[in-house]
């Protein structure tokens, strides 16, 4: 069975960071590239960042650039998302999932998708 678990959402204030994990599992990890993906109240699914199965090559969106950072440990089958200088702007649920054509953008009906976990950012 497929799963994909994130965890270390939280509240946090404008500034602050959190990093996100997504552990994954029933599937071969590390021959996929992989994706984080968020909405936010009210709006539609946006892509934040990709980074390719070899974990040499990462993508973001412009709204996340130089403040979130992309990684992946292909050992213990784990993604993660650091994010520094998190604004109000960024609260939203986070997903992690597979990025199985290659697109560096958000997820087909054919990827694998997690549950989520909810970041809030406010003072």
């Amino acid at each position: 069975e497929v799963q994909l678990v994130e965890s270390g959402g939280g509240l946090v204030q404008p500034g602050g960071s959190l990093r996100l994990s997504c552990a994954a599992s029933g599937f071969t990890f590390g021959s996929y590239d992989m994706s984080w993906v968020r909405q936010a109240p009210g709006k539609g699914p946006e892509w934040v960042s990709s980074i390719n199965s070899g974990g040499g090559n990462t993508y973001y969106a412009d709204s996340v650039k130089g403040r979130f950072t992309i990684s992946r440990d292909s050992a213990q089958n784990t993604l993660y998302l650091q994010m520094n200088n998190l604004k109000p702007e960024d609260t939203a649920l986070y997903w992690c999932a597979t990025d199985k054509h290659r697109l560096h953008a958000l997820p087909l009906d054919d990827d694998y998708w997690g549950q989520g976990t909810q970041v809030t950012v406010s003072s």
